[in-house]
């Protein structure tokens, strides 16, 4: 049996993972999404590996699962005792040192995602419907209103205090039809920061809830 420990993006809600978690559970493992204080102005990098740390602890072959913004907490907790494997889907990943609010120009990401939009048709200006929502059922997007919430400025300031990548197996997943992150784009970080070619599904930036069963069936191929 693994034990999977799912790291939410921006905003912090377990709830994100509430679609995965019972189909990595029906399948005869543990898993948990940890929920992290994203709309506290008092915590950052520090506090959401701390409290990672506290879920991953007790647990023995580990998958390290992390949504977007969660690809920063990831390598502070990824050499901890028990973590066999990081998994990023459709992450930010960092550099050793690098916070969350450099990583955007430093990966060229604004230029990115507006060249992807003209390319694909759909508006340059961000909007939520646009760039989260538009592959996700309406109903799911609908339950999951009341556990959204704004992620704190503290966090884009934190440091990602990490010297090197913990020596365990690291894969990345993106979807095929993010938006927010362009499957081109995330190709080009995870080769240069990590030298790994993503692994693709179909859907957007929100993978867990458009493609649930994608997702939990690419995360037990170990």
């Amino acid at each position: 049996m693994s034990a999977f420990v799912l790291v939410p993006g921006a905003g912090g809600s377990a709830w994100y993972w509430s679609r995965v978690v019972p189909l990595l559970q029906e399948a005869g493992h543990d898993a948990v999404a940890v929920d992290l204080p994203g709309d506290d102005e008092s915590a950052g990098l520090p506090e959401y590996a701390r409290l990672v740390g506290a879920a991953i602890s007790g647990r023995t072959d580990v998958v390290l699962v992390a949504q977007s913004l969660g690809g920063f907490t990831a390598p502070m907790v990824g050499a901890r005792p028990g973590v066999a494997e990081i998994v990023f889907v459709n992450a930010m990943i960092p550099n050793p040192g690098e916070t969350p609010g450099a990583w955007w120009d430093n990966t060229g990401w604004e230029d990115a995602r507006k060249s992807a939009a003209v390319a694909g048709g759909y508006s340059e200006e961000f909007d939520v419907n646009e760039y989260f929502l538009h592959d996700v059922p309406p109903e799911v997007a609908a339950e999951g209103e009341p556990h959204q919430r704004p992620e704190a400025n503290a966090v884009f300031s934190s440091r990602c205090e990490f010297m090197e990548w913990p020596a365990v197996p690291i894969r990345v997943l993106s979807g095929e039809g993010d938006r927010f992150f362009p499957l081109g784009f995330q190709r080009r970080v995870a080769r240069d920061r990590l030298g790994l070619d993503p692994d693709v599904l179909p859907g957007g930036h929100l993978l867990g809830l458009s493609n649930p069963a994608g997702v939990a069936d690419y995360l037990l191929r170990r």
